[in-house]
């Protein structure tokens, strides 16, 4: 039997699908709020690879993800995605459509070895943790680089998303190594 330990903590990246930037920067300052400095970003972008998202989002949303310096225990996954799904029912109601979801927020965490979102649907991949909410291991690092499994949705597969993950984990990495951010490298 192996020693029974708490595993590290984790990095948290949130990634936003929206109608518009203007929706991302106001959805931003609320994750802000929850989670803390980011550590860094990924600016929208158009969203191309599926057209799933048009009657709740619109015809040309945009993908923006956000990671932040504060690191936290892996289970906190379930009330970050639960706390989302509030968030995104929020807007839906600020906005005049109930039941459609202007943004739709994507939360996950990285470990050095894999990358996880969450979710409320059941797939034979993803994992049971409590109140309604799975993960999902969506890429796992192999060789200095992420790679896809099987399942894994085709965004998460593109050269875009793999780099700026690839650069959120260096930047784990240090954190985990320092026991500080990596936007405190430089200082004394």
């Amino acid at each position: 039997m192996g020693e029974i330990r708490t595993p590290a903590k984790v990095k948290i990246i949130v990634g936003i699908l929206a109608k518009d930037a203007e929706s991302v920067e106001a959805v931003r300052g609320v994750l802000k709020s929850r989670f803390g400095e980011e550590d860094l970003n990924l600016e929208p972008f158009p969203f191309t690879f599926t057209n799933y998202y048009k009657e709740e989002i619109g015809e040309a949303p945009v993908r923006a993800f956000f990671s932040y310096e504060n690191l936290v225990d892996r289970e906190t996954i379930v009330d970050i995605k639960l706390w989302t799904n509030d968030i995104e029912l929020e807007i839906a109601k600020e906005n005049g459509t109930p039941g459609l979801r202007p943004v739709n927020l994507d939360p996950g965490y990285m470990t050095l070895g894999q990358f996880f979102l969450a979710t409320t649907k059941d797939q034979r991949q993803r994992v049971y943790m409590q109140r309604g909410i799975f993960v999902e291991p969506t890429l796992y690092f192999q060789d200095g680089h992420f790679h896809a499994f099987d399942w894994t949705y085709r965004d998460y597969q593109s050269e875009n998303y793999i780099k700026y993950l690839e650069e959120v984990r260096k930047r784990l990495a240090y954190q985990m190594t320092t026991g500080k951010p990596y936007s405190q490298r430089n200082k004394k």
